[in-house]
């Protein structure tokens, strides 16, 4: 048996508690549940547009914070792509007694997928900003962080405010004064957010090679939603993913980056919404 199956339950802080690890969850709603995995350092609070589309549309809501990340149980050191998934796969095993639907983004989409090549008790996947295989700008940024954090220096939030627009907002987002205000404020809350000092942990929890060929046994319908303007994980990488996986569908969405889900939220949930229906 690979958990305990005792839920800590609070006003605010849920837990399930894994042999590893304890996952933070909130659920929301009532109906057929959807799982939301979370990107790398993120908590699953920002599936916020995503939980409140999914609840009005009739689906019972669950997200998750990763091992590393905000409310779940720290670790001391780095953690790899593969202990990623045996949490989700414990979890699931835990939490779920029928089939679920499953949303990952950027990190929780790469965990995601790798999830679906050992399961059968998915019944639809969205696979949000990601790639079947690493390239040379991920590897660099990877590197990076890695350097930056083994160096010890802490920048200032204002600055990682600044780089994380940069990197993950769309130029539409960019040029409005009002939104990139806005932006800016909510990366400079979230470095505070409750990860601590683990949340560097997951940096490592990457792609190490190319796994189109494995996630051509992937028997879940899946869609895959690319940004257009993502330069972390570019169209291209979305195209690929998709065609590495039978059957699935793969759509772009204009005019938002990497953080696209939350930039272009009507855009993302339509999407999602519409692949769900079609197999209710």
């Amino acid at each position: 048996m690979r958990y305990r199956n005792s839920l800590v339950r609070s006003s605010d802080m849920p837990l399930l508690n894994l042999d590893r690890c304890s996952i933070h969850y909130e659920e929301y709603g009532a109906g057929e549940p959807v799982l939301l995995v979370p990107g790398s350092g993120a908590r699953g609070r920002t599936w916020m547009y995503q939980v409140a589309a999914l609840t009005g549309a009739g689906y019972r809501t669950v997200t998750i914070d990763n091992r590393g990340a905000g409310l779940s149980a720290p670790v001391p050191g780095p953690l790899s792509l593969s202990e990623l998934v045996e949490d989700l796969r414990d979890f699931t095993e835990a939490y779920f007694t029928t089939p679920f639907r499953l949303v990952g983004v950027s990190l929780g989409a790469l965990v995601a997928q790798e999830f679906l090549t050992m399961t059968n008790s998915v019944r639809q996947a969205v696979l949000i900003a990601s790639r079947a295989r690493p390239d040379a700008y991920g590897r660099a940024l990877t590197v990076a962080d890695h350097a930056l954090t083994e160096s010890g220096t802490t920048l200032p939030p204002v600055y990682e405010a600044a780089v994380r627009a940069a990197q993950t907002l769309s130029p539409r987002t960019l040029a409005d004064d009002d939104a990139v205000r806005m932006w800016l404020d909510l990366f400079e809350m979230s470095q505070n957010d409750g990860s601590g000092p683990y949340a560097h942990a997951q940096l490592s929890a990457q792609l190490t090679e190319d796994r189109r060929a494995a996630y051509a046994a992937i028997v879940t319908p899946c869609l895959v939603l690319s940004f257009a303007d993502d330069i972390i994980t570019p169209p291209s990488r979305g195209a690929e993913l998709a065609e590495a996986i039978k059957g699935a569908g793969h759509v772009v969405i204009p005019d938002a980056g990497h953080a696209g889900h939350i930039e272009q939220p009507e855009a993302v949930n339509g999407e999602m919404l519409r692949f769900f229906n079609a197999f209710r």
